[in-house]
């Protein structure tokens, strides 16, 4: 690796002095690492290599207990125990820890299956990034692509040279490729080539932000409006239900059921039925009065007629008696 590197630098210098009086050297790097973590292969993967490792662990742990119940059974019984016996058990031990040792070296050792199957689970992931790499660089103009993670020292590297992202973007689609009829992958490739499009022109993507945003506020703007008629609609319907209310209080002279409503309508509606009753009373005090009116000026017409029929018979007999005496002389 390291070797591989070296000769990248080399070619590097060489690269820049045959073509620095041409055009700019293109340079990009990636971090495996990042990568590794984010295809979804690699991780499944992993997930089964790290449960076989647990169950190396336990069987490592197990081995050890058992390990441990002999040398303990032997502490106890050496007393009773010949020579021969002791040794015998003594190398029974021996044998047991060198075979855990055994064990332990087979499977987590420089050489051991963990490294071993690790190394065959990301070689493949590997290769995919390669090639990936191969065709972005080939796509793009790249003259030379570090691995950030690797034995290199990067003492400093701009993210935007940083193509971890699209060589994931790139395995990722040709997974998704697979799956995918005619009709749909021609769909998928319009689809890559506009997000191909925005991840290399950044002022686009900021653009592309800059509509969205103001979608996004034209919609709350419109949403706003709505709730604001609707508001505005429940409240003169509201206002249209007290009018009518007190329209018909003041026709039956009470108080409606409802006026007793909730909030700082509460004493607004009280009022105005206080207002509606004051006014009905007030129109009966008016009829009760223009009725005693009327009844009185009944009655004095009562009594002026009487006291005329009065008068006429008494003028009448007045009458009858002077007649009655001019008769008699």
């Amino acid at each position: 690796m390291k070797k591989y590197f070296a000769i990248s630098i080399l070619l590097l210098a060489l690269g820049f002095k045959a073509t620095a009086q041409s055009r700019g050297i293109k340079i990009g790097y990636i971090d495996m690492e990042y990568i590794l973590q984010n295809v979804p292969d690699y991780a499944d993967a992993k997930n089964q290599l790290e449960q076989k490792a647990q169950k190396w662990k336990q069987d490592i742990e197990a081995k050890k207990v058992d390990i441990a119940k002999l040398k303990d059974a032997l502490k106890t019984e050496r007393a009773l125990l010949t020579k021969e016996l002791i040794e015998e058990r003594e190398e029974e031990i021996k044998f047991q820890e060198d075979e855990l040792l055994d064990f332990q070296q087979k499977k987590f050792g420089p050489d051991g299956d963990l490294i071993t199957q690790k190394a065959v689970l990301v070689k493949p992931i590997q290769d995919q990034v390669f090639t990936a790499v191969q065709d972005l660089a080939e796509l793009k103009k790249f003259d030379f692509v570090f691995d950030k993670s690797s034995d290199l020292t990067m003492l400093f590297a701009a993210k935007r040279y940083d193509i971890s992202d699209q060589v994931i973007r790139v395995i990722t689609r040709a997974e998704r490729r697979e799956q995918l009829t005619k009709k749909q992958l021609k769909e998928q490739e319009k689809k890559e080539a506009l997000e191909d499009m925005e991840s290399d022109n950044p002022a686009l993507d900021a653009r592309k932000k800059i509509l969205e945003d103001r979608k996004k506020a034209r919609e709350q703007a419109i949403a706003d409006k709505k709730a604001a008629a609707e508001a505005k609609k429940a409240e003169q319907d509201a206002k249209r239900k007290e009018l009518l209310e007190a329209k018909n209080a003041k026709k039956s002279g009470t108080v409606p059921a409802d006026s007793k409503s909730t909030g700082d309508n509460t004493t607004s509606n009280s009022k105005k039925a206080t207002d509606s009753t004051a006014t009905g009373e007030a129109k009966e005090d008016k009829a009760a009065a223009r009725t005693k009116a009327l009844e009185d000026r009944k009655k004095a017409l009562e009594e002026k007629r009487k006291k005329a029929l009065e008068d006429r018979e008494a003028a009448k007999k007045a009458k009858e008696d002077k007649k009655a005496g001019t008769k008699t002389e």
